[in-house]
């Protein structure tokens, strides 16, 4: 496996990627909460697009992966600020977005504060606002009287170690919120969803296909699957809508 390369922000943050060169338009993988560039999904799309000389770009945000920082300093809005640094300096010309549960959410920022670097965008179990409407919304009194008094809450993971969600993740998630305003996306736009997903709601998925202005967007529910979306079966169907989007940027 190669060593990343790195890029040092505006904001000083150094984040590691891969970078494969090829014809445009580039697919652009951003990954979920405490993920990072080196699961199934990312690495596999790698060597999908790299078969197809197409241009590609997988990286960490800051506190995840290869990235300098630490986990618990970031926030929505820094992450956000790293993929929109990440695709504006290491990319040519529009992209496909491939947002995977958090790395949806980044997606929808990113497409909201640079349209002109969006050529389309696929989202698999996408989280829009998961820390006010999955969190937040779901801590107890006593968690949330811990988040206040200590400035974090911990929080168990099926993945491994404990989450530790912060109170500065919290608050300021709700200045990056998606679903409270219009959010117009003039670009292809396929969005992914398992129905056994029990970390993103099949309801969630369905409340962002009503809610954004876009004129060719379709949602594809693919029963059994869970949050991971990475089996072979899963993976192709990631290829599919990829292609689709492509396909219907040319037209």
């Amino acid at each position: 496996m190669p060593n990343p390369s790195f890029l040092t922000t505006e904001s000083g943050r150094r984040i590691a990627y891969h970078r494969s060169e090829g014809t445009g338009p580039g697919v652009v993988f951003l990954g979920g909460f405490k993920s990072d560039m080196e699961g199934s999904k990312a690495t596999h799309l790698e060597a999908w697009c790299r078969a197809q000389n197409r241009a590609y770009l997988r990286f960490d945000y800051s506190g995840h992966g290869e990235s300098d920082g630490a986990f618990t300093d970031g926030c929505i809005g820094d992450w956000a600020a790293d993929a929109q640094a990440a695709i504006t300096q290491l990319t040519d010309g529009p992209q496909v977005l491939v947002g995977s549960s958090m790395g949806g959410w980044i997606s929808l920022l990113t497409a909201r504060a640079m349209p002109q670097k969006v050529a389309g965008l696929v989202t698999i179990a996408a989280a829009p606002d998961f820390t006010e409407d999955g969190f937040w919304a779901g801590f107890d009194v006593d968690q949330r009287a811990t988040l206040e008094a200590d400035g974090q809450v911990a929080l168990p993971s099926e993945y491994g170690e404990p989450y530790i969600i912060t109170k500065r993740l919290i608050e300021e998630g709700r200045d990056n919120l998606v679903l409270r305003s219009p959010l117009a996306l003039p670009f292809p736009v396929r969005c992914l969803q398992g129905t056994a997903d029990n970390a993103v709601m099949t309801e969630t998925a369905l409340r962002l296909l009503d809610h954004v202005t876009c004129d060719d967007i379709r949602l594809t529910l693919v029963k059994d699957k869970d949050h991971s979306f990475s089996d072979p079966e899963c993976l192709q169907i990631i290829e599919t809508a990829i292609t689709d989007v492509t396909q219907r940027i040319a037209m």
